[in-house]
C-alpha cells in the first residue's frame, strides 16, 4: 500500500493493531463534540474507523464529506462505547496530525448514507454521493462478488466464456434497437445488440461447444422497476448437442450454488434441484400468469364448467375462475370493499365472493342462485371449511386469467401469505409457438423466432398454428421472470416454414437473418441455451425494489442520464460526418 495517503483501509484496524502509527485517507462522514473532544468518523470503501481529536482547530475548515488524510496512534476504546455495529468498533485512531486533500459544500443535496427518502431523481443525479453510502457500496461490492461467482460456476461446467460484438447489423429482436450511424459508410446504421442471440447461435455453428458470457445488452424500451431502460446484462450460454432437459440442469447446478452462498441472513428455504417445470397453460389457469409467484400458497380453480348450468347472467358463456381464500371470512367489511376497488381498478365489472359458515347455506350475493346441490359440490371442490372464502373471477377468454392472477396476487399481498424468506425457483415450459398480435390481428411469433417447435415439420404441416407448441422456456424466480431460453430451430427446412407460417417470406429471411440462415446449410448441431438478468437477480437476492439500486450508473425511469446529461446535444459538425441532418 502506498503509504503517501495512508498505511491501513478504514475497515482495517483490529485490536491486535493497538500501539501502532497508522495513517488513514478518506471521507468525513460525521463529527460529535464532546467538550473539547471531538469524534470523527472517517468512511472509506472498506469501512469506517473512529477519530478522536483533542485540538479543535485540525478541524477548521473541514466539513462532512470532506476528504482527510490523518495519521496518529491506534488506541483501544472505552468498553462501554464499544461499536459492536462496526468491524473497527473496539479501537480508534488518536489524530495527530490531519490534512486536508479536498474541501466539501457546508450544504450537501442530501445526507450520503441518508439517501432512503430521496427522490430518485436527486439521487442519481448525484450519484456519486448516492454511492458513497453503506447500501449502495454494499450492493456494488455484491454485484461483483456475485458475477464472480457466476463465472466460476459456469467454467466449472465447461463453458468458455467468449466476448461478442458490441456494433451489430439491426434485427428484429422483439424491441426497438440503438441505432450507431456510420461516418463511413453514408446512410448506413450499426445496432447495439438486444442480446447476443445471433452469435451465441453462430459459435455453435463454428464448433464451440459451450458457450457463456456476461453479456450488455441494449434496448429502447420503457423502465419499470425490474427492467433497466439501455443497457443491462445477462449471464448468456449456449450448448451444442444439447436438449431442454440438459439446459434447466445446467441453470439448476449454478443458481444453487450462488443462492446457497449469497441468499441473504434469514432465509427459510430455496428450491432443490429439479426446480418445478410448469406447463405454461397450467401457468395461466393455476396462476393467472406465465410468471407465477410460488411462496403464494393460493391456487385458481376454473369453474367455467360448474356455472354452465347455474342461472346467473353475469357468469353465462364465459369462462369463470375462483380462488378460495381460508380463513378469509373473519377479514373486515372494509378489506372486501377495497378488494371490490382494486377489481375495478383492474377493469373487472365487480368481484363476486361466497363465505362458508359453519353450517348451513353459503353467503354471499352469488349464493342465492346456487341450488342446495351446487353449494356443496362448490364446497366440495375446493375443500372449504368454515370461514373460508371463495373468490370468482369472470371476463373474456382473452382477460379472464390474466385478471385472477391480479386477484390472487393482491390477496397474497393483502393478507400477508407471501413469505418473503422463501426464493422458489419454477421453470415454464411448453409455450405457444404462435399467437395473434392484439394490435394488428395478425399470426406471429410468441417468443424467440428461432425456436424448434415441438414435433418438428410434422407439427408445422398438420397442425393449427396456435396449437403448435415450442421447445421454449422461462426461469422465474418469487414471480420475476429471470431468464428465456429455448431447443434453436436448427434445421433450414422447418425453419423456413416456420416463419411461413407466421407470415414471412423465405426473401424476408434471408433478409433479416441471412447470416444466421445462411450459416445453417453449412453443418449446423441441434443447441439450445437461456439468458439470466443479472440485475434481477441481483435486486431479489439483495431485497431492492428497483434493478436501479444494483447499477452503478443508470438511466433514470425516462431512459435518460442525470449525472452525465445523456441523451445530449451533439455539434453540427458531428452530425455532418455521419451523414443526418435533424429536421426541426
Amino acid at each position: 500500500m502506498n503509504e503517501q495517503y495512508r498505511t491501513h483501509t478504514c475497515g482495517e484496524l483490529r485490536e491486535e493493531h493497538i500501539g501502532q502509527r497508522a495513517k488513514l485517507s478518506g471521507w468525513v462522514a460525521t463529527f460529535r463534540n464532546h467538550g473539547g473532544v471531538i469524534f470523527v468518523d472517517l468512511r472509506d470503501h472498506y469501512g469506517v474507523t473512529q477519530l478522536v481529536l483533542h485540538d479543535e482547530s485540525m478541524l477548521k475548515g473541514v466539513t462532512r464529506e470532506t476528504v482527510i488524510c490523518v495519521e496518529g496512534t491506534i488506541v483501544a476504546r472505552d468498553a462501554e462505547t464499544y461499536n459492536p455495529k462496526l468491524a473497527t468498533g473496539t479501537v480508534e485512531l488518536r489524530v495527530e496530525t490531519l490534512t486536508a486533500l479536498s474541501a466539501a459544500p457546508a450544504f450537501l443535496p442530501f445526507e450520503v448514507g441518508g439517501s432512503d427518502g430521496v427522490r430518485e431523481e436527486a439521487r442519481l443525479k448525484y450519484r456519486y454521493l448516492d454511492l458513497r453510502g453503506p447500501r449502495m457500496q454494499r450492493n456494488l461490492q455484491f454485484r461483483a462478488r456475485f458475477i464472480k461467482a457466476l463465472r466460476e460456476s459456469m467454467e466449472k461446467l465447461d463453458f468458455l466464456e467468449v466476448h461478442t460484438p458490441i456494433l451489430m447489423a439491426s434485427s428484429p429482436e422483439g424491441a426497438r434497437d440503438y441505432l450507431v450511424p456510420s461516418r463511413k459508410w453514408k446512410g448506413k446504421f450499426y445496432a447495439l445488440p438486444q442480446a447476443p442471440q445471433q452469435f451465441k447461435q453462430m459459435l455453435m455453428l463454428s464448433g464451440v461447444d459451450r458457450y457463456y458470457q456476461v453479456a450488455p445488452c441494449f434496448r429502447d424500451e420503457d423502465a419499470r422497476n425490474d427492467r433497466l431502460p439501455g443497457e443491462f446484462y445477462q449471464l448468456d450460454f449456449e450448448m451444442a448437442f444439447a436438449t431442454q432437459d440438459d439446459v434447466m440442469e445446467v441453470a439448476e447446478i449454478v443458481l444453487s450454488d450462488v443462492f446457497a452462498r449469497f441468499a441473504p441472513e434469514g432465509t427459510t428455504y430455496i428450491s432443490k434441484p429439479p426446480f418445478r417445470r410448469i406447463p405454461y397453460r397450467e401457468a395461466m389457469l393455476r396462476y393467472g400468469t406465465d410468471k407465477p409467484d410460488l411462496r403464494n400458497p393460493l391456487l385458481i380453480e376454473d369453474l367455467t364448467a360448474f356455472f354452465s348450468d347455474v342461472e346467473f347472467k353475469p357468469f353465462r358463456g364465459r369462462p369463470v375462475r375462483g380462488i378460495k381464500v381460508p380463513g378469509c371470512a373473519a377479514q373486515s367489511k372494509s378489506f372486501f370493499e377495497n378488494m371490490l376497488k382494486f377489481a375495478e381498478s383492474i377493469g373487472m365489472g365487480g368481484l363476486g365472493y361466497v363465505t362458508v359458515p359453519e353450517e348451513g347455506a353459503l353467503k354471499g350475493p352469488i349464493a342465492k342462485f346456487l341450488s342446495p346441490e351446487k353449494q356443496d359440490a362448490l364446497t366440495g371442490m375446493f375443500d372449504a371449511a368454515n370461514t373460508d372464502v371463495i373468490f370468482f373471477i369472470c371476463d373474456r377468454p382473452a382477460q379472464c386469467d390474466k385478471l385472477a392472477g391480479q386477484i390472487r396476487a393482491e390477496l397474497g399481498t393483502r393478507l400477508g401469505l407471501i413469505d418473503k424468506t422463501r426464493f422458489e425457483f419454477c421453470f415454464i415450459t411448453d409455450m405457444p409457438m404462435f399467437e395473434i398480435d392484439e394490435h394488428t390481428k395478425k399470426l406471429g411469433f410468441s417468443h424467440n423466432p428461432f425456436s424448434m417447435p415441438q414435433g418438428g415439420m410434422e407439427a408445422l404441416l398438420t397442425r393449427e398454428p396456435l396449437d403448435i407448441l415450442a421447445w421454449q422456456y422461462d426461469m422465474v424466480l418469487n414471480g420475476v421472470e429471470l431468464s428465456s431460453g429455448a431447443v434453436r430451430n436448427h434445421v433450414p427446412e422447418i425453419m423456413e416454414k416456420a416463419f411461413e407460417t407466421a407470415g414471412y417470406t423465405e426473401e424476408d429471411l434471408k433478409t433479416r437473418f441471412g447470416a444466421l440462415y445462411g450459416a445453417f446449410a453449412h453443418g449446423a448441431p441441434p443447441h439450445a441455451g437461456m439468458a439470466w438478468g443479472i440485475e434481477r437477480l441481483l435486486m431479489l437476492l439483495l431485497g431492492e425494489e428497483s434493478v436501479r439500486d444494483v447499477v452503478a450508473f443508470p438511466l433514470n425511469g425516462n431512459a435518460q442520464d442525470a449525472l452525465f446529461g445523456a441523451p445530449g446535444d451533439v455539434t453540427e459538425a458531428q452530425l455532418r460526418e455521419v451523414h443526418i441532418k435533424i429536421r426541426n
